[in-house]
């Protein structure tokens, strides 16, 4: 019985957090100013790349993503550093504004392949 009790309890919780979306708010650079707490932030990396992940954090700035927004973000990120993170690469990372500078939560980043997310061109193979 108590099992059985669990396991509900669990699917219920399961069910509540995907409906409810139990994550933090996706923005872009340019929608970020003004924003207090934590927030996912997808952005565009533009250079230079300064630092080390591990000794002080790497700084780079964010810009939106296929945006015409001037608006950039300078961002401090510890932690790994996926092998495809670069110049040009689009990001999502975790962690909140402090005094114009997004720092990043540890270990939060992601990054994507733009020609993966990119529509598909006429006349490509499936």
């Amino acid at each position: 019985m108590v099992a059985l009790s669990v396991a509900a309890v669990l699917a219920v919780f399961l069910l509540y957090t995907s409906i409810a979306g139990g994550g933090n708010p996706s923005i872009s650079p340019s929608e970020l100013q003004g924003r207090s707490g934590e927030v996912q932030l997808a952005g565009l990396v533009v250079g230079p790349v300064l630092g080390d992940a591990h000794a002080g954090g790497l700084r780079f700035k964010l810009k939106d993503i296929g945006g015409k927004a001037p608006s950039r973000v300078v961002v401090r990120y510890s932690g790994s550093v996926p092998d495809l993170f670069k110049v040009g690469r689009h990001v999502v990372i975790d962690g909140q504004l402090r005094n114009g500078v997004f720092v990043a939560e540890p270990g939060s980043m992601i990054t994507k392949c733009p020609s993966k997310y990119a529509p598909k061109q006429s006349g490509d193979s499936a």
